[in-house]
C-alpha cells in the first residue's frame, strides 16, 4: 500500500479534482453544438427529490482577457483541446508542481496579439533563409516550455478558477502580471514561435463556477476558444444559458466539493444578463433564484475557496462525485469507491503490500487520532477535525501575508511576495527586523518581545512554551514554529535519551543538517528561535536537498541580532557593521545559514553533530536509498520526522532495505504542527512532524561494537512492520551460524 497525504503538494490535488471533475462533466455534457438543456431534462425530476442544502449558491461568471493555455508534448488528448492533461496527476503520486510544465503552461495573450502578422512574416523568412532549420524548434527541451512556475508561487500565477479578473491580471502576465513571464516573453520570442507552430496558446475566455456561499468549488465549466487557425469549440460569452444551467444540474446531481448530492435553498447569478435569462429555467429545479444578480465578486466579505475537496478511492482514483465512497469495514482507515476495489487491494500480490496485511495495523494507527489531537490550544477542535478548512481558518484571522501564503492557495496580501524563495539568493527577500514574518492582515507582529532571560530548564510541550514566550493560546504561530521546536525537542531531549555519550547539552557549537530540504526553507527565518531557546549555543543549520532552488546552491548567510530587530548579511558570521548588543566569542548570537541544493548522497562538507529530517518520506524518493547509505558511513546521530505512524513504518522498511539498519521506536512529536492535513484516499490522522524517530545503523563488520539503541524484538502486534519479520529470519540465521562455529 502506497498513500501520499501528508508529501503531494495540496495544489496538485486540486488541479487533478478541477480536471477530473470537468472530464467528466463534458463527457456527459456531449459535444457543444448538441441542445446542453435538452440533456440536462432527465435530471430535472432528480434534482427536485434532492435534499436541500442550508447554504445559498452562487454562480460566478469571470471573463478572462490575460491568460492562455499552452499545451506541451506530453500532454494527452482529453475531452477538449488538451483539457484533460492534468489528469494525469492522480496516477503519478507524489508529483512536484515543476512535473506540470510539460503537459501545460500558462501564457500571457496580451503580449502575442500584436504584431502576429510581423513574426508570421519573419517565420517565412527565417524559413527561406536557413532551409527549414526551424523545424527543430518543435522538439526543443523541456526547459524551454516551462512557463509554469515550479515553485508555490503556482496556484497564484495559473489562475484557479474563482479568482478574480483583476487576480488573473495580476498572476497571468497582463499589465501588471508576473515579471518572470514577461521577461521570458522578451527573451525567448523564437520559442513562443515555435509553439504556435506546434500548437497556438488556447484562449480560456470565461469561467463559470458554481461555488456555496463559504467557498466550496461545486463544479466548473471553461468556454475556450479554440487556437488560432483551427475550429472554436465553445462560444466565447455568448450564449451562456444553455451552458450554465447544465452547469447547475450537473454541479448539484454531483457536487465537485465534499458532500452529498444536493439543490440549494437559493441561487446568486454574478451576470445580470444571465440572471435574466436564467429566471426562467431555475424554478424547474426547485430552487429560488435571487431577485437581483450579484453585484460584487463574493456573497460576504469573508468568502474564500475552501480547502474541503472531494476525496478519492484507494485503488482507481475515482473521486466522490464519480462513485460513493465508503471505508474499510474493518479498519475504517482506507476509502473504496466498492466491493470490488476492497477486494483487489485486500488480495495484491506480494502479500506485504495487501490491505490484508496492513489492516490490522492501519487500524491501530487510527486509534492515535485522539492523542495527537491532544493540543492546548483554544482551536485545537477545529484544526484537527476531518473537515478542517484552511484558508477559511487562516482568512478569518486575516492571516493572508508573510509565510502563512506558504500554507495555502490564497492570494497573499498587498505588499508581500508569496514566495520567499522565489528569487533566491537575493538577501532582499529576507529582510530585517521581524524574523518570523508571522503578520497580521493589519501589518502587525503576532510574536512578542523576546522574555530578557533564558528559559530555565527546557520545554517539552506547547504549553510550556506558550507560556515562557507569553503568546496567547489563540495564537497560530505553533504552525510555523513546529520546525525550530521539533530542532530543539531533539537537540535537549531526544539526544541526550538516545546518545549519552556525545554530551550534546554542553557543546558550545553545532552544526546541524537538514536534510533532503525543501519546504523548511521556505521558512527559514523561524530557524532564529533557536537562538532564543539555545543563547549559549552557536549553530550553524546546512540545508542540503535537490528540493531546493539551484540558484540558491552553496549560498551561505548569517542571521544576526542588531538590538530588536533581526538582519541578514551574506559571509561567515563576522558582521558588517558591529552589533548592538555584546557579541559573544565565536559569533554565538549569529545563525550561519548555508545551502547545498544537491541530494544528500553528493554534499561534501565537514562532518556534522546531528543530522535532521522533515516530514522524510523516505519510500517515496529514489535518493533516499543512496543518501541513508552515506548517512551510515558517517554514523552521526539522525533524527527524521513523519507525518503519520505509517510513513515511519515505510521509512524503516526503507532504511533496511538501504543499509541493513533500522529506526528507533516512533514516538509522538509535543511539537508537532496542530493543523491536520488533508487525506485524499484514507481517514488516517496526518500532522507535519507528528512523529519522530532516530536511524539505527548496522553494526561495522569486526568492530564488536553494539548498535545504537534500536527498536525492541518484532512482536504479532498489529503495529509490527513486515520489514521486521524478514530481518527476524536474518538475524536467526546468523545466530544458528555462529552456534556452529561454537
Amino acid at each position: 500500500m502506497e498513500f501520499v497525504s501528508g508529501y503531494r503538494d495540496e495544489f496538485l490535488d486540486f488541479t487533478a479534482l478541477l480536471f477530473g471533475w470537468f472530464r467528466k462533466f463534458v463527457a456527459e455534457r456531449g459535444a457543444v453544438g448538441t441542445s446542453l438543456e435538452g440533456r440536462c431534462r432527465h435530471l430535472e425530476a432528480q434534482i427536485r427529490r434532492l435534499p436541500q442544502d442550508p447554504a445559498f449558491w452562487v454562480l460566478h461568471v469571470l471573463p478572462n482577457h490575460s491568460v492562455g493555455i499552452s499545451l506541451g508534448q506530453g500532454a494527452e488528448p482529453g475531452p477538449g483541446p488538451g483539457l484533460g492533461t492534468a489528469w494525469l496527476l492522480g496516477d503519478n503520486p507524489p508529483l512536484h508542481l515543476r512535473d506540470l510544465s510539460p503537459y501545460i503552461s500558462f501564457v500571457s495573450l496580451e503580449d502575442g496579439e500584436e504584431g502576429e502578422e510581423e513574426e508570421e512574416e519573419d517565420e517565412e523568412e527565417e524559413k527561406r533563409e536557413d532551409g527549414g532549420a526551424r523545424s527543430t524548434e518543435k522538439v526543443e527541451p523541456k526547459e524551454d516550455r516551462e512557463l509554469a512556475p515550479t515553485s508555490r508561487k503556482s496556484p497564484q500565477e495559473t489562475n484557479p478558477p474563482g479568482e478574480s479578473e483583476e487576480a488573473a491580471r495580476e498572476a497571468g502576465g497582463g499589465k501588471d502580471g508576473c515579471r518572470e513571464d514577461r521577461v521570458e516573453n522578451k527573451t525567448r520570442p523564437q520559442k513562443r514561435k515555435g509553439q504556435r507552430s506546434e500548437a497556438a496558446p488556447l484562449h480560456v475566455s470565461c469561467l463559470l463556477l458554481v461555488t456555496d456561499e463559504h467557498g466550496t468549488i461545486l463544479g466548473i465549466d471553461l468556454l475556450v476558444d479554440g487556437a488560432q487557425g483551427t475550429a472554436s469549440w465553445g462560444s466565447g460569452t455568448e450564449n451562456l444559458a444553455p451552458r450554465a444551467y447544465a452547469l447547475l444540474c450537473h454541479s448539484m446531481a454531483c457536487p465537485m466539493g465534499s458532500g452529498d448530492p444536493r439543490k440549494p435553498r437559493q441561487l446568486t447569478v454574478g451576470d445580470a444578463r444571465l440572471h435574466r435569462e436564467l429566471e426562467s429555467l431555475v424554478p424547474r429545479l426547485g430552487v429560488k433564484l435571487a431577485k437581483t444578480p450579484m453585484r460584487t465578486w463574493g456573497p460576504r466579505p469573508g468568502f474564500t475557496f475552501a480547502s474541503l475537496r472531494a476525496r478519492t478511492c484507494h485503488v482507481c482514483h475515482r473521486h466522490s462525485f464519480e462513485a460513493k465512497l465508503t471505508p474499510c469495514p474493518q479498519c475504517s482507515a482506507v476509502l473504496y469507491c466498492g466491493e470490488a476495489c476492497l477486494q483487489a487491494d485486500w488480495q495484491r500480490c506480494p502479500d506485504d503490500v495487501s490491505h490484508r496485511f496492513w489492516c490490522p495495523r492501519l487500524a491501530a494507527f487510527m486509534e492515535r487520532a485522539g492523542e495527537l489531537a491532544t493540543l492546548p490550544f483554544t482551536y485545537t477542535a477545529e484544526v484537527t477535525s476531518e473537515t478542517f478548512n484552511k484558508e477559511a481558518f487562516l482568512a478569518s484571522r486575516g492571516l493572508t501575508r508573510g509565510y502563512w501564503t506558504q500554507l495555502s492557495m490564497l492570494i497573499p496580501g498587498p505588499g508581500f511576495s508569496r514566495h520567499p524563495r522565489g528569487n533566491t539568493p537575493s538577501l532582499s527577500l529576507l529582510p530585517g527586523g521581524d524574523p518570523y514574518q508571522l503578520l497580521q492582515g493589519d501589518g502587525t507582529a503576532l510574536m512578542p518581545p523576546v522574555p530578557p532571560h533564558p528559559p530555565q530548564g527546557v520545554f517539552g510541550s506547547w504549553q510550556d512554551y506558550y507560556t515562557w514566550r507569553g503568546l496567547s493560546l489563540d495564537s497560530p504561530t505553533a504552525v510555523l514554529l513546529t520546525y525550530p521546536l521539533t530542532m530543539y525537542y531533539v537537540i535537549t531531549h531526544l539526544v541526550p535519551q538516545s546518545f549519552p555519550e556525545l554530551n550534546i547539552q554542553n557543546k558550545q557549537s553545532l552544526k546541524i543538517h537538514v536534510v533532503e530540504a525543501g519546504k523548511e526553507f521556505d521558512f527559514v527565518m523561524v530557524f532564529w528561535e533557536l537562538l532564543v531557546l539555545l543563547p549559549h549555543v552557536a549553530l550553524e543549520l546546512q540545508f542540503v536537498g535537490d528540493g531546493l532552488p539551484p540558484e540558491s546552491d552553496k549560498q551561505h548567510f548569517t542571521l544576526q541580532r542588531d538590538s530588536l530587530e533581526v538582519s541578514v548579511r551574506p559571509g561567515s558570521g563576522i558582521s558588517a557593521r558591529p552589533s548592538s548588543g555584546t557579541k559573544e566569542k565565536g559569533g554565538r548570537r549569529d545563525l550561519q545559514i548555508k545551502v547545498s541544493a544537491r541530494p544528500y548522497h553528493l554534499f561534501q562538507g565537514p562532518k556534522p553533530d546531528l543530522v535532521i529530517g522533515f516530514n522524510s518520506g523516505f519510500a517515496l524518493k529514489d535518493t533516499w536509498l543512496r543518501s541513508l547509505p552515506r548517512l551510515q558511513s558517517l554514523r552521526v546521530p539522525a533524527f527524521f520526522t513523519e507525518s503519520s505512524e505509517y510513513g515511519c513504518v515505510m521509512d524503516g522498511q526503507t532504511m533496511a532495505v538501504a543499509t541493513g539498519g533500522g529506526i528507533s521506536p516512533p514516538q509522538p512529536n509535543p511539537f508537532r504542527s496542530p493543523f491536520r492535513l488533508r487525506a485524499a484516499d484514507n481517514c488516517m490522522p496526518w500532522y507535519c512532524n507528528a512523529f519522530i524517530f532516530h536511524l539505527v545503523y548496522k553494526p561495522a563488520q569486526g568492530s564488536g561494537a553494539r548498535p545504537a539503541p534500536g527498536p525492541p524484538p518484532p512482536s504479532p502486534t498489529p503495529s509490527a512492520p513486515p520489514a521486521l519479520t524478514r530481518r527476524r529470519r536474518g538475524e536467526t540465521k546468523r545466530g544458528r551460524g555462529a552456534r556452529r562455529r561454537k
